[in-house]
């Protein structure tokens, strides 16, 4: 009956997508058709899976990548279409966005770019409130600065009619006339030519959802780490590796702290829960190298029940775009977690009735993932009350675990920098609230999620600061990706219920 009511809840869930798709036409349907190959696998795989057919491995594994494809098809008509739309509207005439220019402003410099000194900003509304006045009260960039900042912009490019003192730089109003990228491009290789590197131009969207220019002092850049917050990391670290060890202990039956002798026994246990830690680092690191982007030292969390909850980490650099923000925010998680996908498939595939660990049933149904794998591989030997698995099972379950927490959409966790990167601040920012909801409900039944939801409001509830070009999103291939970590991440961490475990054949 669950499994009846989530597949017809889905089904109405699409549905309603359609109906609200249909006013825009090919582009909603294109939309809604992306949505619908994204869930069709789990629709199909569960709603075989109530009438007693069960799909293998690789059948599995066939429709995601399939799945995949089919989205990024999508996205590449979805995009082309929309180009198309958009470069059919003509540009808006000079009129409509300016003012007729005075007999005393000639409203242009000898580049050809509106000059935003004609728009004054004593003279808007924004220069007339509380915030904007006490902006003016900052030091502002100087004079000979600003007009040479001025003379970068273009009618073909960005075209500024309205001049913000903000934070020793300024934010310029206006009409953006190209794409994004190459707009920002050729706005920052012509600022530099002028000024050096002495400012950072960012394209962003401001608060009327229209895209503003807003340059200030390369001194604003974030600062490095400093030697105490080195020292800080390395405590962690070193504490982090006794957790493991501990959390192997505990694995194994016994309490490692008091038979310290017996460390050899756990230490195979605590090098795999390291190792799931270690190529998650590597991963973030190896990516940010290639956009020459800093990170600071990893934060490791210690924890007893598994070792760690994982790491926080800073982003020292200012990101070019949302494309760098998302490949090193995915690379981490990615994989960690194929490292632990990967040992939890082979202690599966190695487990037998005489293998190290004996483990409630309860433990496989605690994971939607990790037990409709079990069931895949298994089969018939999970209808008990023990079930013998490899030490890899635990492993890999583990670092599922610490993968997917760390995946949770929420600030300056990974998963809430895959979110910001595919969708934007304002989604980031929604969904951190409601991690942080759903956490709190979940500390009702388990204490760790109040920790968690702790350790979120107090030191990543903040989301990442703005990249160089905020506007140009990642491209197709990266929101199916990130959208099916997501995904993961939520099959991971929430349990089956008991009827749709029996359903799967998953305990007696």
């Amino acid at each position: 009956m669950i499994t009846a009511l989530i597949l017809l809840a889905a089904l109405g869930l699409l549905t309603w997508g359609f109906y609200r798709a249909q006013p825009f036409g090919k582009l909603g349907i294109l939309a809604w058709l992306q949505s619908v190959v994204l869930m069709a696998p789990w629709l199909l795989f569960f709603g075989l899976a109530a009438i007693g057919i069960y799909l293998n491995l690789a059948g599995v594994l066939f429709l995601l990548l399939l799945s995949i494809v089919l989205y990024i098809v999508l996205g590449r008509q979805l995009r082309s279409i929309a180009k198309t739309e958009a470069a059919a509207k003509p540009l808006p005439a000079l009129s409509t966005v300016l003012p007729e220019p005075s007999s005393s402003d000639s409203g242009a410099t000898d580049s050809g770019a509106v000059d935003p000194a004609t728009q004054s900003s004593e003279s808007t509304p924004i220069a007339s409130s509380p915030t904007a006045a006490a902006e003016l009260n900052l030091p502002q960039m100087p004079a000979e600065d600003l007009q040479a900042v001025k003379g970068i912009f273009g009618v073909d490019t960005f075209f500024a009619t309205e001049t913000i003192p903000y934070q020793n730089g300024t934010i310029f109003r206006g009409n953006l006339r190209g794409e994004p990228e190459a707009t920002h491009q050729q706005l920052s290789t012509i600022l530099k030519d002028r000024l050096g590197d002495r400012y950072r131009l960012f394209l962003v969207e401001g608060a009327d959802a229209k895209p503003v220019v807003v340059v200030l002092p390369s001194e604003n850049d974030p600062k490095p780490s400093a030697v105490g917050q080195y020292i800080f990391a390395a405590i962690l670290a070193i504490a982090t590796l006794g957790t493991s060890l501990e959390a192997a202990g505990i694995m194994l039956g016994f309490d490692l702290s008091s038979a310290p002798d017996r460390v050899l026994e756990v230490l195979p246990l605590a090098i795999g829960i390291l190792a799931v830690l270690v190529a998650h680092e590597i991963g973030h690191r190896v990516v940010a190298r290639r956009y020459q982007v800093r990170l600071s030292p990893p934060f490791f969390i210690p924890t007893w029940q598994l070792g760690s909850f994982g790491s926080l980490m800073r982003i020292e650099s200012i990101l070019p775009n949302r494309t760098a923000l998302f490949d090193i925010a995915f690379a981490g998680p990615a994989i960690g977690g194929l490292v632990a996908f990967l040992m939890l498939v082979v202690g599966l595939v190695l487990s037998h009735p005489g293998s190290l660990f004996q483990i409630p049933i309860e433990l496989l149904q605690s994971s939607i993932l990790v037990g409709t794998l079990a069931r895949i591989v298994l089969g018939n030997s999970l209808q008990t009350e023990l079930v013998a698995v490899h030490p890899l099972v635990i492993l890999g379950w583990l670092g599922l675990v610490i993968t997917a927490i760390n995946v949770m959409p929420a600030g300056q966790l990974d998963g809430g920098r895959i979110v910001q990167a595919i969708y934007g601040r304002k989604t980031a920012g929604r969904a951190t609230v409601a991690t942080l909801i759903v956490l709190g409900l979940a500390a009702l039944v388990n204490p760790l999620s109040l920790y968690w939801a702790i350790l979120i409001l107090f030191l990543q509830r903040d989301l990442e600061r703005p990249a160089l070009n905020e506007l140009t999103e990642p491209d197709d291939a990266r929101a199916a990706l990130g959208l099916l970590i997501l995904f993961l991440m939520a099959a991971t961490l929430l349990p089956l219920t008991p009827s749709l475990a029996g359903r799967l054949g998953i305990g007696s």
